[in-house]
């Protein structure tokens, strides 16, 4: 991690009303995130999407929020008002959702929608927003960026579409960006391109990122560090180049539960939680593996 963090994030923790009373969903997750990739893996329900929305103060209103620190380059996130969060959503952070079917709006062409992320942070006028709308188009290569930009959410590919969010969260230059799940759904080559494009962009504007992902071998070649979350709580920490001699036995079984495309196995192993591990120090389960 670089010497001085972009992100803190210190003893998040977020609970939603439930039926029979509040779940929590996060409890006391704590890191930092510098000029770097940091990895974020756990299962469906860990709590990883929760992180990213926790972050931009996107939650739902059935949720409740409490931390320690909450900072952007030391912009309070935790306390700032709903005035001061709109200045930092998007130009200084921006969050790429899991599906642009659902996250690009229907009835506005994807040239209108990345030109008005412009527009609304840089106070362009419409013609300049188009010339970099265009401009950011061709740098997420995308091929004829003038066809392009008058075409609708529907007509553009699964590919595409994850290329105009990148495009609409990148074009105000911000200062970190959390991509959540930004190849769920896309074949194995689009989702190289998709990373090696997010690679380039966050390398070159000297950003942070966290990169939210179910794919273990993914993660484990693209980023940085690796943040293991289960129930919410962090079991590891490591550097990503370790992940295969990984000490925490949930992030054992993770990694266990891979399919292998090498040999015959005759059934996935089942992976196995204990309920201890969301009450002990971050890092028990690790030290107890080395006995």
């Amino acid at each position: 991690m670089s010497a001085l963090p972009l992100l803190t994030v210190e003893d998040l923790h977020v609970s939603y009303q439930g039926r029979s009373g509040r779940v929590p969903a996060l409890r006391g997750v704590s890191f930092e995130v510098g000029q770097e990739r940091l990895g974020i893996v756990g299962e469906s329900g860990s709590g990883k999407s929760t992180i990213g929305l926790s972050v931009l103060r996107l939650l739902p209103g059935t949720a409740s929020l409490a931390a320690t620190r909450l900072a952007l380059r030391g912009i309070d996130l935790l306390h700032a008002t709903e005035s001061a969060l709109r200045t930092v959503r998007g130009r200084r952070i921006s969050m790429v959702l899991q599906d642009p079917k659902f996250s690009l709006n229907p009835v506005l062409t994807v040239g209108q929608q990345i030109a008005e992320s412009y527009a609304v942070h840089a106070h362009s006028t419409r013609h300049e927003a188009k010339r970099k709308a265009l401009e950011m188009l061709e740098a997420v290569r995308i091929r004829d960026p003038e066809r392009v930009f008058g075409l609708y959410p529907h007509e553009v590919s699964g590919g595409m579409g994850q290329r105009v969010m990148i495009a609409m969260m990148l074009i105000p230059e911000p200062d970190f960006l959390i991509a959540d799940e930004p190849t769920s759904a896309l074949d194995v080559t689009v989702q190289a391109q998709l990373l090696e494009l997010i690679d380039e962009l966050i390398r070159r504007r000297q950003m942070g990122l966290i990169l939210i992902s179910h794919n273990l071998n993914l993660v484990a070649s693209f980023c940085d560090r690796i943040l293991v979350l289960y129930g919410g709580r962090v079991m590891e920490m490591l550097n990503a180049s370790e992940l295969a001699s990984a000490r925490h036995p949930y992030t054992r079984g993770l990694l266990a539960c891979r399919p292998l495309i090498d040999r015959p196995q005759a059934e996935l192993p089942q992976l196995k939680r204990d309920l201890a591990w969301l009450s002990e120090p971050v890092g028990a389960g690790v030290a107890r593996t080395r006995d």
